[in-house]
């Protein structure tokens, strides 16, 4: 949904007259929906999404809800229908393939297991329309399917972050897509992250169940909200320390939902930032002394892992077909791996 109101600048907003509307989204709020302002509730459906610009556009009658124009303080409702229509049609959600090479874990006839490295886009959208892992997938492999609402998204039944790397599952057919899907629905998919973090966490293991959702100061940040806000999504981690390096710790963090950026912003609210996570500001000296050498040292690490520390290093899932449960395992990108190396060397020497 990144892509309707975000192709126009607030200029070219005021200035379009809406002769001719084209619909782009069409939502039908959830029956258990708090009563929220229109343009918080579009802010946190849609991503890349300003409040400036949700009001510009109910200003120019382009939000509707039942088809009646409203105003920015309306509040949604449950069951009720909102579109959203613009002057120039939605983009072309077609993929073009890309002769991008993939590393394949496992392949059959109904879905395929993927390692994504660091850097790769999963899904074109906005600002990333092309050089994805989906622009790759269309390449290999033929009429893989979409879920409903998904389109531009053939074969994805989840995804991870450009600058995380690790598994994920791909759909080949419409019965593995919609077994997935469920699985992602209920739960059930086991699913495991290395992340390197800031600081030392207090106990061994922990559950950080805290809502999250867009933040309204940043749209490209999620944020957490407090447990009977309307705002935030239910949103559960399990993690347990596996290393402790004085000033940074090695997780494993388990998830039992699978919001948005869930293990950063996490993370972030238990005050251990990943390390060199730049959106959550783990990408500054966050534990440690203050000594130009040891200043020099971090410098040092985040050049050998300019991005996040994070990696999706397992996956298990019920096969949509045999009912057999599959688990993958990967190592550590060499990037990571070099890091903790130099964190032990340090802690050793030091």
């Amino acid at each position: 949904m990144e892509n309707w109101i975000d192709d126009f600048d607030e200029g070219q907003l005021e200035e379009i007259d809406g002769n001719a509307l084209y619909e782009h989204h069409r939502i039908v709020v959830d029956k258990g929906q708090n009563l929220l302002r229109i343009d918080r509730f579009l802010m946190d459906r849609l991503p890349n999404v300003s409040r400036t610009k949700v009001q510009m556009a109910i200003d120019n009658g382009y939000i509707l809800v039942n088809d009646e124009v409203i105003k920015s303080n309306y509040k949604v409702r449950p069951a009720d229908i909102v579109t959203i229509s613009l002057p120039q049609p939605p983009r072309d959600t077609t993929v073009h393939p890309e002769n991008i090479p993939l590393n394949i874990v496992y392949e059959d006839d109904h879905l395929l297991v993927v390692n994504k490295a660091a850097g790769m886009v999963v899904h074109p959208a906005h600002n990333n329309w092309n050089g994805t892992l989906v622009n790759a997938l269309v390449h290999h492999f033929q009429n893989l399917p979409t879920l409903p609402n998904n389109d531009g998204r053939p074969g994805l039944v989840h995804r991870i972050d450009k600058d995380t790397s690790g598994l994920l599952v791909i759909a080949k057919t419409e019965l593995a897509m919609t077994h997935l899907a469920k699985q992602f629905f209920d739960h059930t998919i086991e699913r495991t992250y290395y992340a390197l973090v800031w600081g030392e966490p207090k106990e061994d293991k922990g559950t950080i169940n805290a809502a999250l959702g867009r933040s309204f100061q940043d749209r490209r940040v999620v944020t957490v909200f407090e447990e009977d806000s309307p705002y935030g999504k239910e949103a559960i981690t399990h993690f347990e320390v596996l290393k402790r390096l004085r000033y940074v710790s090695l997780l494993k963090c388990n998830l039992e939902t699978g919001r948005t950026h869930q293990i950063r912003a996490h993370l972030k609210h238990l005050g251990h930032a990943l390390f060199n996570d730049a959106t959550y500001g783990g990408d500054k000296i966050l534990k440690g002394n203050v000594f130009s050498s040891y200043k020099a040292y971090i410098e040092n690490c985040f050049k050998i892992l300019p991005r996040q520390a994070l990696h999706a290093k397992s996956l298990g899932f019920v096969h949509p077909a045999t009912g057999e449960f599959l688990q993958f395992d990967t190592d550590l990108p060499a990037d990571f791996q070099a890091l903790i190396d130099k964190w032990e060397h340090y802690v050793k020497y030091n």
